[in-house]
């Protein structure tokens, strides 16, 4: 059973499932695979079907390891996918200058945690990311849902939301 363990494995470290007691009257029950652990983050989001039935290990992802949302609920459009499981996320906004009594567009590029069980998500798309503790040096939100794919639009199109 530990080399099946590992070869699902991708890290260099082997990763240690997640483990709480999804089901006290789990061992009397006459199921064959231990019920995997997932959870209803709340705020309206729905777990992803690839997180209750997927088979990937991730301690940071908010659906099946011990990670907590809270604070700001934000959007943006995926932009870099190219670390491991964190992607940069370009926030557009209008910021007022008083002087001119006009509005100038500004942005700003978020770190987010990708949990692998958004699978299908690619650069261009709108991604809803929602704020929990710090992960890493620059990364403290998480990917919760994928709005919409993007695809033609430029790469630095402007968008408010």
């Amino acid at each position: 059973m530990a080399e099946s363990e590992t070869i699902l494995q991708s890290e260099r470290a082997f990763q240690k499932p997640y483990t709480k007691n999804v089901n006290k009257l789990q061992f009397l029950e006459k199921s064959k695979a231990p019920k995997r652990f997932t959870r209803e983050i709340g705020l309206g989001f729905k777990t992803p079907k690839e997180a209750i039935s997927g088979v990937y290990i991730d301690k940071k992802c908010p659906f099946t390891g011990d990670v907590r949302i809270r604070g700001r609920i934000l959007r943006g459009k995926v932009m870099k996918m190219k670390m491991q499981r964190t992607i940069v996320v370009r926030r557009d906004y209008m910021h007022y200058v008083p002087k001119y009594k006009r509005y100038e567009r500004r942005h700003k590029n978020i770190s987010v945690h990708c949990s692998p069980c958004f699978r299908d998500l690619s650069v261009g798309d709108m991604v809803t990311i929602g704020e929990c503790r710090p992960l890493s040096k620059t990364v403290r939100f998480q990917v919760l849902k994928i709005n919409s794919a993007g695809g033609a639009a430029g790469k630095k199109s402007f968008k408010s939301f």
